[in-house]
């Protein structure tokens, strides 16, 4: 009996960027999953990491001036927030994350964003340590989960860094 030796993939495999999206809102269960994501992304061949933040508009509902002046301040808040966190996940990861910031319902963003990136390769949400799903996972995992264009990484809340590192 011969037995043919494969020499190297059936088909062609492109060079791609394969990024992951995690939001970051300052809750307890984003920076375990921002943690995860980072540790995901440094080991995935091409792998890259997104930091996503969402400013509501209901913050803006006063005058003209006012409002504008508002949303400025919470742009340069947010840039300063992922600017930190992008620093020291590289510190720890070696990935570099890109930045996103929109303005809007976060769920109705994230899934606009998400579906406007070709080398997304999975968002990465955190479930609420309290026992709660949170917004976003409740929302990802009902409405849109047969729908997404890329799989969905739910991290406990719940877990340690140390648990974290172990498993990414």
């Amino acid at each position: 009996m011969v037995t043919e030796e494969i020499h190297g993939p059936i088909r062609p495999i492109p060079k791609r960027r394969r990024k992951l999206v995690v939001v970051v809102d300052g809750s307890p269960e984003s920076k375990v999953a921002i943690r995860f994501a980072a540790a995901r992304a440094s080991h995935i061949t091409g792998g890259g990491l997104i930091l996503f933040h969402c400013i509501r508009p209901g913050e803006f509902q006063h005058w003209m001036a006012v409002a504008d002046r508002m949303r400025e301040e919470a742009y340069d808040e947010a840039h300063a927030l992922l600017d930190e966190m992008a620093e020291r996940l590289h510190a720890y990861s070696g990935v570099t994350p890109d930045i996103a910031i929109m303005e809007g319902e976060p769920r109705e963003q994230l899934l606009k964003f998400i579906e406007s990136q070709p080398d997304v390769f999975g968002l990465v949400l955190g479930a609420g340590a309290d026992g709660g799903p949170g917004p976003l996972v409740d929302y990802f995992t009902h409405t849109l989960a047969a729908n997404l264009p890329c799989p969905l990484i739910l991290i406990p809340g719940n877990m340690t860094y140390e648990q974290v590192d172990a498993l990414a």
